[in-house]
């Protein structure tokens, strides 16, 4: 590498070309990553965003139904966001000698919100780290060190979070994780009773609604079941609403729906009104007495830039705005619409193997094609496409053809996650259901899709 390059400032990132950010992202950051968006041509370079909107570097406007994975619930750069930042931009940030105005009133805002007793806070900067800092309060405050968490859930990839994590292909790399993490199967409460049952385990962790495991719901009563063994073997129940939070389910937070109130709630993505970094878990005044109640122990968890100013001025106002807005009620008003838009197409397409969700976090499930005589003269390649790549080529004929942004679920690939800001409207909805309808009649089939796509990729590859 030439260690004689020239600085570059953010006026000369601002003017850098589409093949010239590439480059920089392929030496200096991940080649891979690069190079699997390019096949595809998902490495457009995008230069403006607003509300529901981006615009790339040619002029050309997409909707962005991916919506930062929930984190965008305010839309693109919301101007009530930027305006509260602006209020503080001369306060101390980060003054760790001192407490500040600004976390205490977003502590006590979180406090109001949520449901139950839920009281103390704890800010940090990700929901993989509200996450850690959550195991580590039931650790500490019930003394037991086993967590249990469900298969094909996903709670982030540090190592503390990446050990409950249901996903072997994140977790086989990096072992041994923190031990005595021990999964189950999500919706099961009888294989859960069987772990919590010797009263030797410090939580169960679990998200009201699987993400990246494709947008899975609970079955009907889980999570109030959930809510009785934990209390019974007295074991600490967790709350993964990092990317449920804040209205996306057409409720406040998704433990709503099942009226069940958790001991501890991790928070992220939204709270940073989609400008800011912040996380934060929510307990009981008990629990964080009981884990971090004394003076030699009250500074055992901490973090450099969590309740920063800035990042809690914006979580204020994210809050404010949700509220004021009613965009949890317009989450379940839209998302009934939508939901039942795609229900027509699932009856009219037998490409569609489910659609599930609630409020505006839905997920479209692709059927795996049966074998026959295409998988036996491919060696299988069909099948081995179907379950890989299924949901970033649907993915990829909504980017490519129709402007929409949305990308598979990490855990299972062959569904489509349908994430949009909260302030979308239903003719943006109406314009994603006839792409999808589009895009499924005339390709009709899995092999159509990835003829279709592999026009892309050879366009791609041509261009480079």
């Amino acid at each position: 590498m030439d260690k004689s390059m020239k600085y570059m400032t953010v006026d000369d990132a601002l003017k850098l070309s589409r093949d010239q950010v590439r480059d920089n992202y392929k030496n200096f950051i991940n080649a891979n990553f690069v190079s699997m968006l390019s096949m595809l041509q998902f490495d457009k370079l995008f230069v403006r965003a607003k509300g529901v909107s981006v615009w790339d570097s040619d002029g050309n406007e997409y909707y962005d139904f991916l919506g930062g994975y929930g984190a965008l619930n305010l839309g693109h750069n919301p101007d009530e966001i930027f305006e509260a930042i602006e209020k503080v931009r001369d306060m101390p940030s980060i003054l760790q000698a001192a407490v500040g105005n600004l976390p205490g009133v977003l502590a006590r805002n979180l406090s109001m919100i949520t449901p139950g007793n839920l009281q103390r806070s704890f800010f940090c900067n990700s929901g993989a780290e509200a996450v850690e800092g959550a195991l580590k309060l039931a650790k500490i405050a019930s003394g037991k060190h086993k967590i249990v968490y469900c298969k094909n859930s996903f709670h982030g990839k540090s190592a503390g979070a990446l050990s409950v994590t249901g996903r072997e292909k994140y977790q086989k790399y990096f072992k041994p994780l923190i031990p005595d993490a021990i999964s189950v199967p999500f919706g099961d409460e009888g294989k859960l009773e069987e772990i919590l049952k010797n009263k030797d385990v410090a939580a169960f962790i679990v998200e009201p609604i699987q993400g990246e495991g494709g947008i899975n719901l609970p079955p009907e009563g889980y999570l109030k079941k959930v809510r009785e063994l934990c209390t019974k073997y007295d074991a600490f129940l967790i709350f993964d609403e990092v990317q449920t939070g804040l209205g996306r389910t057409g409720k406040m937070f998704a433990c709503e729906h099942d009226d069940v109130v958790p001991d501890i709630m991790c928070l992220a993505k939204s709270l940073g009104g989609g400008v800011m970094p912040i996380g934060a878990y929510i307990t009981t005044d008990e629990i964080w007495k009981r884990g971090y109640g004394t003076m030699d122990r009250c500074l055992l968890h901490t973090s450099t830039f969590g309740g920063n100013a800035f990042a809690c001025a914006a979580g204020i106002t994210a809050i404010q705005s949700i509220i004021e807005k009613k965009l949890a009620e317009e989450a379940a008003e839209k998302g009934e619409y939508f939901l039942n838009q795609l229900y027509r197409l699932k009856e009219k397409h037998k490409l569609i193997k489910d659609i599930r969700g609630r409020g505006l976090m839905i997920g479209v499930e692709f059927n795996q094609p049966e074998g026959g005589f295409l998988n036996k003269i491919s060696g299988g390649a069909v099948s081995k496409l179907s379950n890989e790549y299924l949901g970033s080529l649907v993915a990829g004929e909504l980017s490519n053809k129709h402007h929409i942004i949305t990308a598979y679920t990490l855990n299972n690939p062959n569904v489509i996650r349908l994430e949009p800001p909260l302030i979308v409207t239903k003719e943006q909805i109406d314009k994603v259901v006839a792409a999808l309808d589009e895009i499924l009649t005339k390709s009709g089939s899995l092999l159509g899709i990835t003829l279709s796509s592999a026009k892309t990729v050879l366009g791609s590859l041509f261009k480079r």
